[in-house]
């Protein structure tokens, strides 16, 4: 467990200047966008109501109130989202692929550690996860940052109430915080068990090369057909009851990613030679 705890550590530490970066435009985009995209409206309603000669009930009757999902919808805080969960992504193989091919080989280090090698994978697994889980903890405080400042520029006159504990139409919200913690579970989950899937992958290639591309393809197919037929006999609700559905996405979602764990333990102890 403390060897585990180490690497962990150890992992994170390695990516952790990249993540402040990651995190300051992050903060840097949504803030300046917020200010931005407020006076910016701000200055095209009065322009309106000066020209036009209206009152502000007026002008929000014929132009509509302003609400804080305009500005979630413009690209000032989706852009900076997706650019994280790319970065995350391409993170999933760099996690590995570096230890490979950056200075010294490093992975031949990794592997004569006096530990399970599992703990490798694992620690690489979780150092995943704890940023993701970072991103979204981040996110939820900025947007509530965005909204004071959204609301210190447009006055209560202008805008409609907002909440994003009670929005529901924002697909990338209801994405990153779904309605409720057993969707929250199963969403992460889900992510869980895809990246558990693309490290075993990883090590495929890495144990057999050209041949484990094949074997990695294969393998992620074999994977996904797994995982997704519960979903497939969902569609069929005559016959399997809510509950039945439930329990087997629960078991199929346990046999993918134990799967994975086991194919992984052996291709560490057994395929890749240090």
């Amino acid at each position: 467990m403390k060897s585990y705890v180490k690497l962990v550590n150890f992992e994170i530490n390695r990516f952790f200047k990249l993540y402040l970066i990651l995190m300051g435009l992050t903060i840097v985009c949504q803030v300046f966008g917020a200010i931005i995209f407020s006076k910016g409206y701000m200055i095209s309603a009065n322009r309106i109501i000066y020209e036009n000669q209206l009152s502000v009930s007026q002008y929000t009757e014929q132009y509509g109130t302003f609400s804080f999902d305009h500005f979630f919808s413009s690209g000032w805080i989706e852009i900076p989202i997706y650019f994280c969960i790319a970065m995350l992504t391409i993170y999933v193989f760099f996690i590995w692929y570096r230890d490979w091919f950056g200075k010294n080989t490093f992975i031949y280090r990794l592997l004569m550690l006096p530990t399970e090698r599992i703990n490798i994978y694992f620690a690489k697994l979780t150092t995943i996860m704890l940023l993701v889980l970072g991103l979204i903890t981040m996110q939820i405080l900025l947007i509530l940052i965005d909204m004071q400042i959204v609301n210190s520029i447009v006055p209560a006159d202008y805008r409609t109430y907002f909440s994003i504990f009670e929005n529901n139409h924002l697909d990338l919200w209801l994405l990153l915080y779904p309605n409720t913690f057993i969707e929250f579970i199963m969403m992460y989950g889900f992510g869980l068990i895809f990246v558990a899937v693309l490290f075993t992958a990883i090590l495929f290639e890495r144990s057999y090369r050209l041949k484990g591309i094949f074997f990695a393809i294969v393998y992620g197919m074999l994977s996904f057909g797994v995982f997704i037929t519960p979903f497939l006999l969902a569609g069929n609700t005559s016959y399997f009851y809510p509950l039945e559905i439930f329990l087997m996405v629960i078991g199929a979602s346990i046999l993918v990613l134990g799967s994975a764990i086991w194919i992984a333990n052996h291709l560490l102890k057994h395929k890749i030679r240090v």
